[in-house]
């Protein structure tokens, strides 16, 4: 539609005044915010001349308290007032920019009128007309927009299904308050709208995608109904950006109850959170708590072990193929991942009901209080029936008194006096003001030399003793390093196969003595973290997040069945919504291949890879919803992607052309070196600046970044970089998941790097982090992710 058209010209005389309303507003908003700041600097400032303290008069300190309290609400009300009125603003001046992206014309079936609904990313609504003139995307209203073509249609509300008919269906491009562009569309949202925004660079930040989300997006957005959400999605299909708008769209419908502090982020890494930091703020919203799994295994674990960590463990997988014990190592980590090690450790936590837990001596100044056999003793003398964290419970208890006795005894020992005379000025100034809280008589403190004796004898001994108390109220008589190590050692062998009833891997044996090296060496793998943790809650109880009522995980497929199971326990009154690829599960433990079947109704038959899931949440909790469209790449590179899958076709590319990738042939790596930078001076010089130069390893990152580096300004990016910028970066493939940039260049896709059938879906995750323009560079002979390909889906260029 052109600037010609009368509804042009209807539609710019709107849009100037809603700019016009909202402009007013902000002049409002922002008189008033300046109103409350200096009400709140004033108050701040006055605070304590408004109190008198008197601490002699017990009913002045009461008065005192009482006025601190009121004039502290004060504040606290104030800032809150002030920070709903800058919050307010900025809304405002985000409206201002882009009023709103769409426009439906609804008629409600028995009513003759019908009305025009414009959506933007939060509503206006104007006081002296008691009109709206914006919806927020996530009202219901707005589910129209999204779901319906013109014709029949109805939407629910709290009261509700309204029926009617859409009459029209219209979107925007408004940029800086100027109507840019104007299109009428059909069932999904236009093309015209997603060919501007996709051909759009590549940001250091990810984008809000509410004027362009599709209808089996919205779908995954406002689904509020299920326990579990699985969203499998293609590479691209914009499963990040759907599950933050899904953040929105909660805190939302749920503003009352629900908010950023009860909803928690999984994501890959810390590069990965600043790339969507953004987002969120975006739409008006605070942004959730963000974490990765590791930092929470390193938060439990890294005072006590050197915990490795994913991306090691994949270092260690794509470099040490020729270890001895390598294929020990890739035995280990599937199965210390799977159902089977849940099971066996379950049914040791139910054995250690019976025999074999292992306690430490509770030691005093070097000699031992409690011993290991005492403790055990006590132990399997409480009842039975009783579970096992409750009676550890007990056992604390229990522990904690008789450290009371065993003090008062120690108060007679040599070491007692000799600390006393000891006790320097401050030292027994401190000592006299801890006994003066504890006695109430004050006459009789220190009567004689013999009372102050006695006093003095209790204050050290139980200074002393709080490690030991502090010890033992934290759980650590329990000796969970030799309760996990017990599972590997000789005798364990018979046990297992017990409580598994099912045979143990062919090189348990094996597994057993590489485990018991680290953990002797004090490292702690990572397939052993998360079952040493769960061992751990099995046994003093789990520390469970009740206040946390959502979760978000990214890169789902990349979580083992037991750190789900381990998640679950974590998260007890949570729901979740999982993302995931499962053609991008390049770590072992999630390893497998084929797709995921969809039926019409947008669940899975064969859930591939979630089976875990459905069977530990429940089929009847669980929703699978499949995004098949990839709207990152051009379809030429999804089309030359997808090809390296045994089952691609079921990826669709979004209709939006550019150039076949470009496989490089160089005589060698000096060859490689120059072409490279003569790619990236030349891509440059095209004005495209979001650039990754993706490599196998974090060594041959280095490397590569060693040979760029004079020639052209690169950044190395490391698995420990906690923020994402432009420029042209250069880092393993691994650490690229969820990323995208305009061009991607693969330094070197040989056959001698890229040979394993287990590493083609790390090969295949490097290609689609491309956005428009795909470089892929070799020597020597073609990787055969490649040269199985069809030869019409890319380009074959001799080096420079």
């Amino acid at each position: 539609m052109t600037m010609h058209d009368p509804a042009w010209n209807e539609e710019e005389q709107r849009l100037r005044r809603v700019a016009l309303l909202i402009k007013t507003r902000v002049n409002e908003v922002g008189q008033l915010a300046e109103q409350r700041l200096e009400t709140a600097i004033d108050t701040n400032r006055d605070f304590w001349a408004d109190i008198t303290v008197n601490m002699n008069n017990p009913d002045e300190i009461m008065e005192t308290y009482t006025s601190i309290n009121q004039q502290s609400m004060v504040m606290v009300n104030q800032e809150r007032d002030l920070l709903h009125a800058e919050d307010t603003l900025k809304q405002l001046l985000r409206l201002h920019d882009t009023p709103y992206f769409g426009r439906i014309d609804f008629t409600e079936s028995g009513y003759p009128d019908t009305e025009s609904i414009y959506i933007g990313t939060s509503s206006f609504f104007d006081d002296a007309t008691q009109q709206y003139w914006i919806y927020d995307w996530r009202a219901p209203i707005s589910n129209l927009f999204y779901d319906y073509p013109p014709g029949p249609a109805s939407y629910k509300t709290p009261t509700g299904q309204i029926d009617g008919t859409v009459e029209l269906k219209r979107q925007y491009v408004i940029r800086q308050g100027e109507m840019k562009a104007m299109f009428d569309t059909g069932i999904t949202i236009g093309d015209e709208i997603l060919q501007t925004m996709l051909g759009q660079s590549a940001d250091d930040r990810m984008k809000s995608i509410v004027a362009t989300i599709q209808k089996e997006q919205n779908q995954i957005i406002r689904d509020d109904r299920h326990q579990v959400l699985i969203v499998q999605g293609a590479a691209g299909s914009g499963k990040t950006s759907v599950a933050l708008q899904r953040v929105a769209y909660l805190m939302y419908k749920h503003r009352n109850t629900l908010n950023a502090d009860n909803m928690v982020l999984f994501s890959p890494n810390d590069l990965f959170n600043s790339y969507i930091s953004t987002v969120l703020p975006e739409l008006g919203e605070t942004n959730m708590q963000q974490t990765t799994y590791q930092q929470y295994l390193q938060f439990r674990l890294g005072s006590r072990y050197n915990v490795e960590d994913q991306y090691t463990q994949m270092e260690y997988r794509l470099t040490a193929g020729n270890d001895p014990s390598y294929f020990i190592r890739q035995s280990s980590i599937r199965f210390k991942s799977s159902h089977a090690f849940i099971r066996i450790m379950d049914g040791y936590a139910h054995h250690l009901e019976q025999a074999n837990m292992i306690f430490k001596d509770l030691r005093f100044r070097g000699k031992v209080l409690i011993s290991q056999q005492q403790l055990s003793d006590f132990f399997y003398h409480i009842d039975p029936s009783i579970k096992l964290s409750n009676r550890v419970q007990l056992m604390k208890d229990w522990l904690l008194k008789e450290l009371k006795t065993l003090a008062k005894a120690e108060r007679t020992e040599p070491w007692v006096k000799e600390a006393m005379e000891l006790l320097d000025k401050d030292e027994y100034q401190k000592a006299f003001s801890t006994m003066e809280e504890r006695n109430t008589d004050q006459e009789q403190l220190f009567y004689d030399a013999k009372q102050e004796a006695f006093l003095l004898s209790r204050y050290v001994v139980n200074q002393n003793f709080q490690p030991l108390r502090h010890k033992i109220k934290k759980l650590k008589f329990i000796n969970i390093h030799a309760l996990y190590k017990q599972l590997f050692q000789e005798h364990s062998r018979c046990l297992l196969e017990s409580i598994e009833a099912t045979a143990l891997p062919e090189d348990w044996d094996a597994i057993c003595l590489q485990t018991l090296t680290q953990l002797d060496n004090q490292q702690l793998a990572f397939e052993d973290a998360t079952p040493l943790l769960y061992l751990n809650e099995l046994i003093e109880g789990f520390q469970s997040y009740n206040t946390v009522r959502h979760v978000i995980i990214d890169e789902a497929q990349d979580y083992s069945a037991f750190q789900f199971t381990f998640m679950k326990r974590l998260f007890p009154r949570s729901k979740m919504t999982l993302l995931g690829d499962m053609n991008q599960a390049i770590y072992t433990s999630t390893d497998s291949s084929g797709p995921v079947e969809q039926n019409n109704q947008g669940t899975t038959g064969n859930q591939h890879g979630y089976n875990h899931v459905i069977e530990l949440f429940g089929a009847g909790q669980t929703n699978i919803i499949r995004l098949i469209r990839s709207y990152r790449s051009t379809r030429e590179i999804v089309e030359f992607t997808k090809a390296m899958l045994p089952n691609g076709e079921a990826i669709e590319p979004f209709n939006r052309n550019g150039e076949k990738p470009l496989v490089h042939r160089a005589d060698d790596l000096n060859s490689l070196t120059a072409s490279v930078i003569a790619d990236l001076n030349a891509l440059q010089a095209e004005g495209i600046q979001s650039i990754a130069i993706l490599t196998k390893t974090a060594e041959e990152s280095f490397l590569a970044y060693e040979r760029l580096y004079p020639s052209i300004p690169v950044s190395l990016i490391t698995k420990n970089d906690h923020s994402f910028e432009k420029g042209i970066l250069i880092m393993p493939a691994y650490l690229a998941k969820g990323l995208e940039f305009d061009a991607v260049l693969l330094w070197d896709a040989s056959h001698n790097q890229y040979d394993q059938e287990s590493e083609r879906k790390l090969f295949y995750t490097a290609c689609t982090r491309a956005m428009h323009r795909l470089h892929i560079f070799y020597t020597g002979e073609l990787t055969r992710f490649i040269s199985s390909l069809d030869t019409h889906t890319y380009k074959h260029l001799k080096s420079y």
